[in-house]
């Protein structure tokens, strides 16, 4: 199988794994026990903690692990006084875009930030969001799952400082894939998910600001500061960890070659008359590439790509099911049935420049069939 879907998860590194098996087995104990089974365990955690925040320039104690990034996200949400008002842009993920569905019936008064037809958040709609005395909170991602296009948390962050109102960044996209500095960002908040990053699923982590107040969506227990009740899944934590120490040291390296990836790619892609890379003007993650093609179906094409032993993605893993077009493009004004046809490419670390000429032979031969 040719595997082109990264940004839904990624195979475990073997490293990971190795570094994982120990506490899948042998060192068993409960994180908080106060026995030797139990220092061993709270050892790996604190050990992992230190490797994601040095993976996102924080310090450990900033750092609250989670159940992944959905986790990590609604958690980011739940720190709203009655009343305070929330916005977020119309391209975030859903565990963003459902929790501030459910706010807003809760009576906070909610805001979209559009997106221009690149995918870039529009200044004007920042400078909207300054203007509204209600807005206490803005969440926007780092980079998106669909398109890959990387906004200007850093800019964006400043602005809003300077009115008090603070920034949660879901960078569950671009960990690994960019460098990722929390105090250069100037957010007050950022999420993480292990299984990006070739770490296990499962795991994932909350970065905050010192001084930003937490509620807890667990209760129970004093765990993670008292921030996440339960008891700590420390092979997925150890797995985390270890993936982001590797998704650190390797970044240049891993860049370098989705870069060259990158480019072959979408060197064959514009070989195919009529077909549309989205945000291809903005900056972009190296291994994300989302194109339409007219008069097809994109469902209809993944499945028989899926056929020939090759998986793509027709856009986000966790909005798939439906027949609706990607509300992505749909924000960026895209042509809803060339929306339609859309689907995604996310390269890792195994592909091969021949899976790639693979993968654009196929499609062309696709693409003249449905011609």
């Amino acid at each position: 199988m040719i595997y082109l879907d990264h940004n839904a998860t990624t195979p475990i590194d073997d490293r990971v794994l190795e570094a994982m098996l120990p506490y899948l087995k042998s060192f068993y104990g409960n994180a908080s026990g106060l026995y030797r089974l139990g220092r061993l365990a709270r050892s790996a955690v604190d050990t992992a903690r230190n490797q994601v925040a040095e993976l996102v320039g924080a310090s450990a104690s900033q750092v609250i692990f989670t159940s992944g990034g959905t986790e990590a996200n609604n958690q980011a949400l739940a720190n709203l006084e009655p009343a305070a008002g929330l916005a977020v842009s119309a391209i975030e993920h859903p565990s963003i875009l459902e929790p501030t569905e459910r706010l807003r019936q809760q009576g906070h008064p909610v805001s979209i930030i559009g997106v221009d037809q690149h995918g870039l958040i529009r200044q004007e709609a920042i400078d909207e969001i300054i203007r509204d005395p209600k807005t206490a909170w803005v969440s926007i991602m780092l980079a998106n799952n669909e398109t890959g296009v990387i906004q200007d948390v850093t800019r964006h962050a400043g602005q809003l400082k300077d009115h008090n109102i603070s920034l949660h960044t879901d960078a569950v996209q671009a960990a690994g894939k960019i460098p990722i500095d929390f105090k250069r960002l100037g957010v007050q908040l950022l999420s993480l998910s292990s299984h990006k990053i070739y770490g296990p699923k499962g795991a994932g982590a909350l970065v905050f600001e010192k001084g930003v107040r937490l509620s807890p969506l667990l209760l129970g227990g004093g765990q993670e500061q008292g921030y996440r009740a339960g008891t700590e899944n420390v092979a997925a934590i150890v797995g985390f960890g270890k993936a982001a120490e590797l998704a650190k040291s390797e970044l240049d390296q891993r860049n370098e070659r989705l870069s060259l990836l990158n480019t072959h790619l979408e060197d064959g892609l514009r070989s195919i008359p009529g077909l549309t890379i989205f945000s291809e003007a903005a900056p972009r993650l190296p291994n994300t590439v989302q194109f339409g093609l007219p008069n097809s179906d994109g469902e209809m094409l993944l499945m028989k790509l899926d056929q020939q032993g090759i998986a793509v993605s027709s856009g986000s893993a966790c909005a798939s099911g439906g027949r609706e077009p990607s509300y992505v493009l749909t924000a960026m004004g895209v042509d809803p049935v060339l929306a339609q046809s859309a689907l995604r490419i996310s390269l890792g670390t195994a592909n091969t420049p021949d899976q790639i000429t693979q993968f654009i032979k196929l499609l062309k031969a696709l693409v003249c069939q449905e011609g």
